[in-house]
């Protein structure tokens, strides 16, 4: 289309209204969505530091907790301060056999 001023190409035939309405709800949506998908992830960035702040606080706490029991008192800990110790239930092994009854 070629118009011969600018305010043929505003009035886009008549249909102006329509044409420019559409463009600015358009743009409007795109501004929103934009907008939204930074404050979801200012939201979710938020929750992920929270949630890694509760975990050094817990950390911190269970860290002190063991700093007052002495190694020797530490039973659910194997010889080299890791995993359980072997008498601890949770390093005793079961097998399982497949359609076995129990």
């Amino acid at each position: 289309m070629i118009w011969q001023s600018a305010a043929e190409f505003w009035a886009m035939g008549g249909y102006g209204v329509y044409v420019w309405g559409s463009m600015g709800v358009s743009a409007a949506l795109l501004a929103l969505e934009v907008w939204l998908a930074r404050m979801g992830r200012r939201q979710a960035l938020d929750a992920v530091c929270e949630a890694m702040e509760a975990a050094a606080e817990d950390e911190t706490d269970h860290r002190s907790v063991h700093a007052v029991v002495p190694q020797s008192l530490n039973l659910h800990r194997g010889q080299n301060g890791t995993g359980p110790s072997p008498s601890h239930p949770a390093a005793q092994q079961t097998s399982f056999t497949p359609g076995a009854a129990s």
